[in-house]
């Protein structure tokens, strides 16, 4: 099973997952086509959203466990 952490690329977690995408986007995250974004980690990503990085790895890995065990 695929698990994430703080320090995970977001270039990483969509290569990881592509499904990851909406929840990324429904938190404000709409830079995910951007270059530098590639290069974000999820910690990174979630302070300039004002999202809290450890509550956003917790809700990504639940999600990662569900989808990539009906895959």
């Amino acid at each position: 099973m695929a698990q994430v952490t703080k320090s995970t690329m977001i270039g990483e977690l969509l290569q990881i997952d592509q499904n990851i995408a909406p929840i990324l986007l429904n938190i404000g995250m709409h830079c995910l086509g951007c270059p530098s974004s590639q290069m974000e980690t999820i910690e990174e990503a979630a302070m300039v959203h004002g999202i809290d990085p450890d509550a956003l790895v917790s809700q990504i890995n639940e999600f990662l466990a569900k989808d990539l065990a009906t895959q």
